[in-house]
C-alpha cells in the first residue's frame, strides 16, 4: 500500500529539504492536500486529503485530521488534558480497536485560541502509539519522545526537539 516505508531520515542526520529551524514561532497553520492515513489494530482510524498541519520552530509538522475523516467509533475520551501556550487546552483520546487499547494516542483542541480556530474538532495522532501513519505514499517516522507528536518525512530536516534532554530548547 505504501512505498518508502523506511524513507524518513532519522532526526540525528542532516537531509535535504526544509529545515524545521526555519518554521515560525508562534507556529503557522497550513493546509496539506496530500493523503494522510492513520492505521491501528488492522483498521484505518483516519484517512483524509484535507489535513491541517502546524509548523513550529524545531518541531516536525503535526498533522490534524478533520473529524469527518476520523473513525470516531474507535476513539475513547481520556481524562488527560494539556495546555499549549499557542493553541490552548488539548483533550486526549485513546484509540480502541476491539481489545487493543492505545492510551493517549490522539489529541484535539475543543476550543483553540486565535489564530488556530480552524483546528476545532480535528484530531492529531502520535505515530509512535498507533501502527502506521502515512503522508502521501511515505510512512512517517515518529518524533522522538512522548510529548510533541510530530511526524518526520523525508522533505524535512532537523535536528528535532523532542528527544531526551531537548524539552527546554
Amino acid at each position: 500500500m505504501f512505498r518508502n516505508e523506511e524513507a524518513a531520515v532519522p532526526s540525528h542526520q542532516t537531509a535535504p529539504g526544509e529545515s524545521v529551524w526555519d518554521y515560525p514561532r508562534p507556529p503557522a497553520l497550513r493546509r496539506d492536500t496530500r493523503r494522510v492515513v492513520v492505521e491501528c489494530g488492522g483498521e484505518i482510524v483516519a484517512d483524509t486529503t484535507g489535513a491541517l498541519k502546524i509548523l513550529e520552530t524545531s518541531h516536525p509538522p503535526v498533522f490534524y485530521v478533520p473529524p469527518a475523516d476520523v473513525r470516531g467509533d474507535l476513539l475513547r475520551p481520556s481524562a488527560h488534558h494539556t495546555w499549549c501556550e499557542w493553541k490552548g487546552g488539548a483533550d486526549y483520546w485513546d484509540v480502541v480497536v476491539g481489545s487493543d487499547v492505545r492510551p493517549l494516542a490522539a489529541w484535539s483542541y475543543p476550543d483553540p485560541r486565535p489564530p488556530y480556530e480552524e483546528l476545532v474538532g480535528h484530531f492529531a495522532f502520535y505515530a509512535s502509539r498507533v501502527d502506521r501513519c502515512a503522508v502521501g505514499d511515505t510512512i512517517v517516522q515518529p518524533q522522538e519522545g512522548d510529548f510533541y507528536g510530530g511526524w518526520i518525512t523525508p522533505e524535512i530536516r532537523g535536528p528535532f526537539k523532542g528527544g531526551a534532554h531537548t524539552r527546554g530548547w
